[in-house]
Order: structure tokens, then C-alpha cells, then sequence
């Protein structure tokens, strides 16, 4: 008889997947706990924000899964902010943990299995701020769609198939305001209906969202989030899933509306060419940390991270002909087994002999341009600029 080998550097046996199971378990019941409570004093969760012209501050944000295999850190220790009346671009590769960010504001992260374990959320309310980290479930119902609101990447499964559009907008009116009666809802949701740009918004209320096309669905969930006027609304690849002309139409009328009622968006998306067009800032994520930020302009002029370039080198470009595009070599690491040192060393082309070591602070290139790469730490140090 021939033993068995390990030919997979990540296999575990089933008594240590056991083990592991056991430990997340009672890890996960802990913090299910804690945001299952109700009737929670306010000032339990209650905060101040850093700077009061930001409508949401990620501080040190960690949102971790538990599986049986072990913990995958999603989201480790990301720290951004999102200015009152500001788009900010949050751009970097699938599993990077951009929409698990998102999720964690909205406190939507599938529990009990995925938990926000440390760091801070706060969220600006005009007169007071919460740390939705640690927010009761029973609060943050009523923050979810009024003052936060979020567009999915699908609509036909954030729609519900067997209700009417008319029934799932007025529901949405209907939670946050308790004292409209039933014909004010309903002109509300069809004000909403006319205000993305539906036409014949009357006949669209009474139709089930199977009978509208792609577009008109993505219209509708967007007429949803702005129902209730948020302060902030989470756009998490809104465009995908449309046609090219349906997408400059998309992405016309949430510039438009954010200028009508003021709102921050947070775009979540995979196409740089959304983000130079709609975002102020740009956030660019890998393997659940925060590798650069900046002004859209100075992250798209002067990319700084490695990773940021090799994203800006695959893009297509008009006028210039390539053999190839460019494809940054490797994959990502495991996220259960993370590396000390950068995540990004093992596929990066411009190391340097400090990136062996822990993982980089972050560096300012300017006030605003921050980017965690060794390579420029001397560098800011002597208080000037790699060129």
C-alpha cells in the first residue's frame, strides 16, 4: 500500500480542518453577538469623524471570512475616506476585496461566516456620526437605503421577480417614511422612476422587472437607491452588465443626479476608463490593502505603485499598436496564508532589496498621493520625489 502525499502546499488534514472549524465557530458566534443585540444606547456607537467635509472615513478596516480551511483576510487593514459631494473610484482586480469594503458599510458581509473584526467605520450624519463597525443590526436598518444607499452589479437579482417595480420602490419609501400615506408613496416612486429618466414612469411602476430591458432594470435599481435622497451612494460596477451605449447613459445620469442631491458615490468598478471619466480620487486595491490613492488626475498621470502601472500598461490605447497588451505575470497570493512582506513582491518587476522585508507604511508622494512601496521611502525621507 502507498501513503497518500501532500502534493498541495495548502492541504490540510480533516482533523486540523476540524480544529480550525471548531475556533472559527465560537470567533464567528462572538461577533454575530454583538451586532445581534438590540436597544443598544446611541452613544455606544456614536463617534466623530476626522475631518466633518467626509461623509465616511474607512479607518484600519479588517473583514474577514471564517471557512474551514482557515481565515481569509478579505479585507486587511484598508484606510480611505470619501469627501462630502465627491466621487471616489475604488478600482483593482476580482477578490481584491472592493465590494466586500462596500458590503461592510452597508453591514451586508454574509454572516455569520464573514465578520468586520477591527477597525472603524464612521459615517456622517450631518449633526453626528456612527462607527457602523459597531452598530446593531436593529440601527443600521434604519441607516441601509436612506441615508447609505447601494446600486448593484446585477439588477435582476437585486430585483425581485414576483413583485411589481411599483411594490419594491414604495416598499423602500414606505420603511423610511412611516408617516406618507399610500398615494404619496406611490408619486414618490414614480418621481423617482421619472427622475433616472424612464419613460412613461406610470406603466413602468406596474411592470414586473422581467418585462423591462437591461437598461430600464439598471434605471430602476438606481431610481431605488435615490428614493430616499442618501447621502452617499455605493455604485458597484453599475455598468457591467449593459451595452456600450447604455453605459454612457448610466454613467451621464449619476453624474447628473449626484449634482442634484449632493451625494458622494463610491464606484466600484474593473474599467479604468469609468473611473477617468466619473471619479475626483481614485483608490486602487490589491489582495484587501490599499496600495495607492490619490487624486484622479495624479494617479493616472504619475502612477507611482508598481501594480498601479501594470494595471494602466494592460489597458488598450487609441493610436498605439502593440503585438500584445501587457499582463502582469503571477497570481495573487492565498488569502489564507498572506505573506509578511508586500503582497505584491512575488509578481513585481521593479523590487528592491527592502522589499524582502514587512510590508510598506504608507508614503506620501504629495498631500494628497499616498502610495505603500519601499521604493520610495528613502525618498520621502529626504522630503522629495523618484522621478
Amino acid at each position: 500500500m502507498f501513503k497518500k502525499k501532500k502534493t498541495d502546499a495548502n492541504f490540510i488534514s480533516a482533523r486540523e480542518s476540524r480544529k480550525i472549524s471548531k475556533a472559527n465557530q465560537k470567533i464567528t458566534r462572538e461577533l454575530d453577538k454583538r451586532l445581534s443585540r438590540k436597544h443598544v444606547p446611541e452613544s455606544e456607537y456614536l463617534t466623530s469623524m476626522k475631518d466633518p467635509g467626509n461623509v465616511v472615513e474607512f479607518d484600519d478596516l479588517h473583514t474577514y471570512f471564517f471557512t474551514d480551511v482557515g481565515t481569509v483576510h478579505a479585507v486587511d487593514g484598508v484606510s480611505f475616506n470619501v469627501p462630502v459631494g465627491k466621487t471616489v473610484g475604488i478600482v483593482g482586480e476580482s477578490g481584491c476585496g472592493k465590494s466586500v469594503t462596500s458590503l461592510s458599510l452597508m453591514q451586508l458581509v454574509q454572516r455569520p461566516t464573514g465578520q468586520i473584526v477591527s477597525g472603524a467605520i464612521r459615517l456622517n450624519l450631518g449633526d453626528k456620526a456612527y462607527d457602523v463597525a459597531k452598530m446593531p443590526i436593529e440601527a443600521m436598518q434604519k441607516i441601509r437605503g436612506n441615508v447609505v444607499s447601494m446600486i448593484f452589479q446585477e439588477p435582476m437579482t437585486s430585483l425581485n421577480p414576483v413583485f411589481r417595480i411599483g411594490f419594491q420602490l414604495d416598499e423602500v419609501i414606505s420603511l423610511h417614511n412611516t408617516g406618507m400615506d399610500k398615494e404619496a408613496v406611490k408619486n414618490r416612486s414614480i418621481e423617482a422612476l421619472k427622475m433616472v429618466g424612464i419613460p412613461d414612469p406610470e406603466r413602468v411602476y406596474s411592470r414586473y422587472p422581467h418585462e423591462l430591458s437591461g437598461g430600464m432594470r439598471q434605471r430602476v435599481v438606481i431610481a431605488m437607491a435615490l428614493v430616499c435622497n442618501p447621502r452617499l451612494i455605493i455604485a458597484d460596477e453599475p455598468t457591467t452588465a449593459l451595452d456600450v451605449t447604455i453605459q454612457a447613459q448610466i454613467l451621464e445620469l449619476l453624474r447628473n443626479l449626484k449634482s442634484e442631491i449632493n451625494a458622494s458615490i463610491m464606484l466600484i468598478t474593473h474599467d479604468l476608463g469609468v473611473i477617468a471619466e466619473m471619479a475626483d480620487y481614485v483608490v486602487v486595491m490589491y489582495a484587501g490593502r490599499v496600495v495607492e490613492k490619490g487624486l484622479a488626475h495624479e494617479v493616472f498621470l504619475d502612477p507611482r505603485h508598481p501594480y498601479t502601472i501594470g494595471l494602466m500598461e494592460s489597458k488598450p490605447v487609441i493610436n498605439k499598436t502593440v503585438d500584445r497588451l501587457y499582463s502582469i505575470p503571477g497570481s495573487v497570493p492565498n488569502p489564507v496564508n498572506m505573506p509578511d512582506y508586500c503582497y505584491f513582491r512575488d509578481r513585481c518587476e521593479r523590487c528592491v532589496e527592502r522589499c524582502s522585508g514587512k510590508y510598506p507604511p504608507e508614503i506620501h508622494v504629495s498631500d494628497t498621493h499616498i502610495v505603500s512601496c519601499w521604493r520610495y521611502f528613502d525618498d520621502q525621507k529626504r522630503g522629495g520625489r523618484d522621478e
